[in-house]
């Protein structure tokens, strides 16, 4: 079947990319490298003519809520609209569990995401925890010189291999509106991610991590972040994870 990847450049597309290829799609990468840019609908109504579903993994780097919010609405809307004017099946958007109750920072934008793609037949919200990756990430936008501040965040890192097949699964059959959710076999702190990080990469960095205020610090304190009763669990622990990573 032909597949559209909006964010098929990313940290989690390039892996659907792949095991979409892997599977035997034929598969079309939504960026601007592609001639598509999806916050003003440029290229869309070309590149989806005859494909039946689309991914969105797509994701923009902010906290701000209102950024956030706007970037995902309009992403939607542009993906939604040009998606069922060119008889698209079936829409699968990417987001976070934890995302409807915690309506803030980014977690907002991917609650208007959620709340955007429900609203239309096509959708679906495949939910899942935060990646492998995310201590890295988190390192990246903390860290000043020999220090990172990290904030306290209880999480269960999967793998994106894991994620994008679930997407895809997700993806061949039908619309289901509220679907699965995935998250990895381990509850971590991501201020203990960095520090595995760090000693993978041999870097010498004082990780300092701290509790955000307010009712957004005390969700990414609390569980709202983890595998709920229904989560599907992956099997690639973060370990394994460092190991495949951080050779040597």
């Amino acid at each position: 079947m032909q597949i559209a990847v909006a964010g098929g450049t990313g940290v989690v597309g390039r892996h659907v990319v792949t095991e979409a290829e892997r599977r035997g799609h034929d598969v079309r990468v939504l960026s601007r490298a592609k001639g598509v840019d999806l916050t003003s609908s440029t290229g869309l109504d070309e590149h989806l003519a005859g494909v039946e579903a689309i991914i969105d993994v797509t994701s923009v780097q902010t906290m701000s809520a209102k950024k956030s919010t706007e970037f995902f609405e309009r992403v939607t809307d542009n993906l939604t609209t040009a998606g069922e004017n060119a008889g698209v099946r079936h829409l699968v958007a990417l987001s976070i569990i934890g995302a409807p109750e915690i309506d803030a920072g980014y977690y907002a934008g991917k609650r208007a995401q959620e709340r955007a793609v429900l609203a239309h037949s096509i959708g679906t919200v495949v939910r899942a925890a935060q990646f492998h990756e995310f201590g890295v990430q988190t390192l990246e936008r903390t860290r000043i010189g020999p220090v990172a501040l990290v904030p306290t965040i209880h999480s269960q890192p999967v793998s994106t291999d894991e994620v994008a097949a679930l997407l895809l699964d997700v993806g061949e059959g039908e619309p289901l509106g509220d679907g699965p959710s995935i998250a990895g076999p381990e509850v971590m702190q991501v201020a203990d991610m960095a520090r595995l990080a760090l000693a993978a990469r041999g870097e010498r960095v004082r990780v300092i991590e701290f509790p955000m205020p307010g009712a957004f610090g005390r969700g990414l304190r609390g569980d709202l972040l983890l595998a709920r009763s229904d989560t599907r669990i992956g099997e690639v622990t973060h370990e394994q994870w460092l190991a495949r990573e951080f050779p040597g």
